[in-house]
This record gives C-alpha cells, structure tokens and sequence, in this order.
C-alpha cells in the first residue's frame, strides 16, 4: 500500500507542478484565453492513462497462464525501468522544470492553435503512462498466484495509488495559490532513495513471471526460503510484498537482478545527488592585501 502511495503521489505531484506552472505562467503573462487548451491536454491525457490502465486489466483476462505471465513480466520490467528514469530525470529536472516549460509555453503560444493542448498532453500523459505500468506490476503481485484473487488484492493498489494522486492534487493546488513551499531537491532525492528499492522488487517479480512462463530457467533455485519465519498471509508478509514486492521463497536469479540492479543504481543515484549539492563547501579566499595610500596627483593644467 506504501509503495502504490508514494508511486501515486510522486507521479502525481510531478504532473499537478507541471499543470501549475503552466496556468500560472499563462495568467501573469496575460494569455489567460489560453488556459482552455491546457485543460484540453490535461482531460485528453487523463482519458488516455484510465483507459490504458482498465485495458491492461482486461487483457490479463484473456490470455491462459503462460502468455499472462509472459506479458506480465515484460510489463514489469518495462515498468521499473519507467521507474528508473522517473527517479534521475526529475531530481535533475527540479530545479529548472520552471525555466523549461515557460520556454516551451512561449513556443507552442506563437504555434499552432493547438501546440499548448500537445505540451500539456505530453507533460501529464507520460507520468500517466507510467502510473499504469507500475500500478499494473503491483497489482499483478498483490494478486500472486491466487486462481481466484479477492476484492482487497485488486482494489488495494490503486486505492492507494488514488490516494496519492489526490494528495498530490491537492499540494499542487496550495503550490499555485502560494500556500505552501517544497523543496523539490529534497523531496525527489528522498522519495527517489525509497523507489530505487521498490523498482529494484517489481523487476525480481517481473523475472519471476518470465521463470513462471519458462522463458527463463532456474524456478525451482531457490536463493533462501524464509516461508516459516515470514508467512506470505502474515502482516509482515504481507507489508513486506505490497511496499518491496518481497517473495519468501526467492529464487537465484530474483536475487542476482534484485542484486544487480540496486547495486550500481543506488551508486549513481547517490553521486548524482551530491553532484547536484554541490560537494564540500570551498576554501575561504584569502583576505585581500590593503590597497596602497593615494597619492597626489597633478595634473598638467591644473592648480595645485
């Protein structure tokens, strides 16, 4: 629930900063007449997310075990690499997304009649996109192997994904109106820190599926089998698997990717965030030498 949560709310607040700093930019430049045409993208985007998100529900009802599990676990490391690039492209990004779109408002205002439409669309539709992706992996391992999954295991991913948008929705609100501050830097680097570990889980689940499938070996190669001290229907078990996608009995090859992945990518991640930081603070510069007293002097022509 954690997981799908945050995963709502940083996708969420990404696109509620990016709709914000559009209308708010389109008023103090007095193209309010424009705004209809964001709102235009912003719907189109939304329908386009729902729909993609209800299809890939469907369609995991059409297929038998092995193509479901197939698509499932392509799905899920096409989502955690969504995640990935979502986690370093926005703690880059926050500090100039302002500079960036103001620019790109100023180019689709001059454009064509519906070029605003399309940057909103853009902007809002990609972190729908990848909303659905992830929301879909985790549902699928909320679910499991369960023939016949409850209420709870469908609904209780995108409840709380839901959740998390609508918080989001509502701190991109208070951002407009000048009611609140974030410090950007810091919100994505933490959150960012937190979703290195749960990109790491939806893509030992996706291998999983893809063993599940036989497209790749090594199912029944277990890394550990910790079953007995954490039960899959305990609380634990359970909180465990819905944050970090966390399987009892791991098999090899979940942990080597689980392994490769959080490895070099925390690395980067943390280098990248000190780099952005600045480092250590520089040597103070040494105090200037006193300037020489003035002297007098005489220019030709002049009384002295």
């Amino acid at each position: 629930m954690l997981a799908n949560y945050l995963i709502g709310l940083r996708e969420g607040l990404e696109a509620s900063l990016v709709v914000s700093i559009l209308v708010a930019y389109l008023v103090k430049s007095g193209r309010r007449h424009l705004l209809p045409r964001i709102w235009v993208g912003v719907a189109a985007a939304i329908v386009l997310s729902v729909g993609i998100t209800l299809g890939l529900g469907l369609q995991s009802l059409q297929f038998d075990f092995r193509t479901q599990e197939l698509i499932g676990g392509t799905l899920s490391i096409i989502a955690a690499a969504f995640v990935t690039w979502m986690i370093f492209w926005m703690a880059g990004a926050a500090r100039t997304i302002g500079s960036q779109l103001r620019g790109r408002i100023d180019d689709a205002a001059e454009g064509h009649v519906w070029s605003l439409a399309l940057v909103a669309f853009l902007a809002v539709g990609r972190e729908g996109l990848e909303t659905a992706l992830i929301l879909w992996s985790n549902t699928q391992a909320a679910i499991g192997r369960d023939l016949a999954p409850t209420a709870d295991q469908t609904a209780g991913p995108l409840v709380a994904a839901l959740a998390g948008i609508l918080t989001a929705v509502v701190l991109g609100y208070l951002v407009y109106r000048g009611a609140i501050t974030i410090n950007l830097t810091v919100f994505f680097t933490w959150t960012g820190a937190f979703l290195v570990v749960v990109a790491a889980g939806v893509l030992a689940y996706g291998v999983h599926d893809l063993q599940e499938a036989g497209f790749l070996p090594g199912l029944h190669t277990l890394a550990f089998d910790v079953t007995a001290a954490i039960p899959p229907g305990s609380w634990h078990g359970t909180l465990l698997k819905g944050v970090f996608n966390f399987s009892p009995a791991t098999t090899v090859l979940e942990a080597l990717a689980w392994t490769v992945y959080v490895v070099p990518v925390s690395v980067l991640f943390l280098r990248s965030t000190r780099r952005r930081s600045g480092g250590p603070p520089a040597r103070p510069a040494p105090a200037p030498a006193p300037a020489p007293a003035p002297t007098a002097t005489v220019i030709e022509g002049s009384t002295p």
